[in-house]
């Protein structure tokens, strides 16, 4: 019997045949840390413990920046006293971007690898066939003093995904039409793995933001086969010798449930909660105050570009705040010279600091009391935007900037 990609990875890692429910001593390959550095940090001081290898280490600050008050510019400070002190190579500050996204752009990440991470949402990596997953603080500061941390070795969920999406269905319908049929418990403690023609059409932006999502629904890992289009997409960033990476053909899966997405419509995940989805189509009309196009799960240029399609010679509702974050400087830079930021700019968006923004609820864009937002986030729990009293709903790039010119949530495809 094959391998899949999870239990291929976990294998090489740790220098067994890892099976699914095998109990195995991995070794990472990276560590993406961000704004929890200092809670790592304060662990590892506690217990008189060291780095086991700093040049494995990527870090960023990417969840208050700019700071929004004294206290989170003294601890943004702290911060960067501890990549001194640790002697942490990889480090790229307040000026990069998201870490979720830079990472890939920087050239740290090929097929194959075993990621830990801070952030919840570093399973993007399984966009390039990357083992990439989160743990809390205590465990991330065990990886940074051993580098190593055992697994269960998930079972994998095939999704096969058929067909190719409509104009203006984007992939982010996919990860909430899953989510909508199959809950947000479906990938506990699995690797969930999207393939089929469906998986090889999207670009590696559109790979990126399902990979992301996967956490969503409880997955250990979100991966997609590592094709040509991953190698040229790592190739263009600076990874060499990188080749495509796959699960065997007479691999064995938990399920495999087939996608239709040839026939999908735009998506929403209504309040409060990311399996409560519906077809856009079902939803119009209801009148929102801030549209949000940005974060780790859809900040980037294929997204920034359909937004700008949608509201070329448009005006945003003038009741409406469109708020457009991109994931990172080196996307905001081609979206300049591309002449997108001036398109949305010019229809009136506000363009931010790159960051993740709103979506933690901690600054810039947050929600007062009673107001709606369509968001590209990830979350649309209770208080994430801000206000406990307000609601967040989900959806594609295309169907924000839809909703941000009428003012009320709109079927990008009525445009």
């Amino acid at each position: 019997m094959g391998l899949t990609i999870a239990e291929k990875i976990l294998s090489r890692a740790s220098g067994t045949k890892a099976k699914a429910g095998d109990i195995v001593i991995a070794n990472l390959d990276l560590v993406i840390a961000h704004d929890g550095l200092d809670s790592v940090y304060n662990i590892l001081k506690r217990e008189n413990e060291k780095v086991w290898d700093a040049s494995k280490i990527f870090s960023s600050l990417d969840h208050n920046v700019p700071p929004q008050n004294e206290r989170v510019a003294a601890r943004l400070k702290h911060m960067r006293e501890i990549v001194r002190e640790l002697n942490i190579q990889h480090y790229y500050g307040e000026n990069t971007g998201i870490a979720n996204q830079i990472a890939a752009e920087k050239g740290f990440i090929r097929p194959g690898l075993l990621i830990a991470g801070i952030d919840s949402h570093v399973v993007t990596y399984g966009a390039f066939a990357a083992a990439s997953t989160s743990f809390g603080f205590t465990e991330i500061a065990f990886i940074f003093a051993r580098g190593e941390i055992w697994f269960k070795v998930p079972s994998t969920i095939k999704f096969d995904l058929r067909g190719s999406l409509q104009e203006r269905v984007m992939s982010k319908d996919i990860i909430l039409h899953i989510a909508g049929c199959h809950g947000m418990n479906i990938g506990n403690y699995r690797s969930l793995e999207f393939s089929g023609e469906g998986a090889e059409s999207l670009s590696m932006d559109g790979r990126m933001a399902v990979s992301n999502m996967s956490i969503e629904l409880g997955a250990k890992f979100g991966l997609f086969e590592a094709d040509e289009k991953t190698v040229r997409y790592l190739k263009e960033h600076g990874v060499e010798d990188v080749q495509e990476f796959r699960s065997d053909t007479d691999s064995e899966y938990e399920a495999v449930f087939p996608i239709d997405i040839q026939h999908l419509e735009p998506q929403l995940a209504l309040p409060h909660s990311v399996e409560n989805v519906q077809s856009v189509s079902l939803c119009e009309g209801i009148p929102i105050d801030q549209a949000f196009l940005g974060t780790c799960s859809n900040g980037r240029l294929e997204d920034l570009r359909i937004a700008a399609d949608i509201v070329k010679g448009k005006r945003v509702d003038r009741f409406t705040r469109f708020l457009v974050i991109p994931a990172s400087w080196e996307i905001y830079l081609q979206a300049l010279r591309e002449g997108i930021i001036e398109t949305l700019i010019q229809a009136g968006a506000i363009i931010a600091n790159v960051g993740c923004g709103p979506c933690m609820g901690l600054h810039t864009g947050i929600l007062a009391a009673g107001e709606k937002c369509i968001s590209t986030s990830n979350r649309n729990f209770q208080g994430r935007m801000g206000s406990y009293d307000a609601e967040i709903y989900l959806a594609s790039p295309a169907t924000v900037a839809a909703s941000a010119l009428r003012g009320k949530i709109t079927d990008p495809r009525n445009l």
